[in-house]
């Protein structure tokens, strides 16, 4: 029986990315995000170029049930996901006190609350089955404070951690989860938090590498991934502590985000 891969923000970018990438693999996929349009022509491409069966949920994941229905649906079409990819996120910049607050909520519901959710779901049924894979899209922004990134650095850190955590305990239980931790990627994100100046961890990449980076780590069974050299070097590189100082540090990268008037 095919194993069936369930992708979440799959209508562009590194989730239409993974989308193509399992179905070259041989993997039925399940397409889930808000454009009915962008779902139903992906799906189409997809069964024509792999032979796979390719399934559209239209769901927003700002809903605050919107693991539970996308379970649901899943059940009524009588399928099981072995292969959950968390991909689906935004993000917000500038000062804290000037983004709406639904926005930033927003955010959380997507980056965190859907994630863990969706997990919740669909997890049992892998341990049950002795086999699957959780894959967490997170970044390069969950490693330090991110300063006029607040919301979705703490988020990213969140996705991070809780990654690395669940990993643990899923061991040795034929369950393998990996967070994926990419810099700047060329997709629909910067158009979305409106200014490429959001790139400020370094030069862009596009999705094709860092999927394949992904995938390649998720065979190997990895705990964490982080794409491109200079990306990793950075991650790794960065001191961690002491955390104000490094907030500091962080703060002077990042305020080239501001506008000259609100950076004075």
């Amino acid at each position: 029986m095919p194993s069936t891969a369930l992708i979440t923000g799959a209508s562009s970018g590194l989730g239409a990315e993974f989308a193509a990438q399992l179905a070259a693999q041989g993997h039925d996929v399940v397409l889930v995000a808000r454009s009915a349009d962008r779902l139903a022509a992906l799906a189409e491409h997809l069964t024509a170029e792999h032979g796979v069966r390719a399934h559209v949920l239209v769901h927003d994941l700002a809903e605050p049930d919107a693991g539970r229905r996308i379970a649901e649906e899943l059940a009524d079409r009588g399928l099981s996901v072995d292969v959950l990819v968390n991909n689906a996120g935004f993000g917000t910049c500038g000062r804290f006190e000037e983004i709406p607050g639904k926005r930033d909520h927003e955010l959380l519901m997507v980056n965190v609350v859907a994630l863990v959710d969706l997990t919740h779901e669909l997890l049992p049924g892998m341990l049950e089955r002795g086999r699957g894979s959780v894959v967490n899209v997170a970044s390069n922004a969950g490693f330090q404070p991110s300063p006029y990134f607040a919301v979705y650095g703490a988020a990213k850190a969140f996705v991070l951690n809780f990654g690395l955590a669940l990993r643990q305990e899923c061991r040795g239980r034929g369950i393998r989860v990996l967070t994926v931790c990419p810099g700047p990627v060329e997709t629909a994100f910067f158009d979305t938090i409106g200014t490429r100046k959001a790139a400020v961890t370094g030069s862009f990449t596009t999705p094709e590498p860092v999927v394949r980076a992904t995938l390649r780590a998720l065979e190997r069974d990895r705990g964490y991934v982080v794409p491109g050299f200079g990306n990793a070097l950075g991650a790794h590189l960065t001191p961690r502590r002491p955390r104000t100082l490094v907030a500091a540090m962080a703060e002077r990268v990042t305020r080239k985000v501001l506008t000259p008037e609100r950076a004075a």
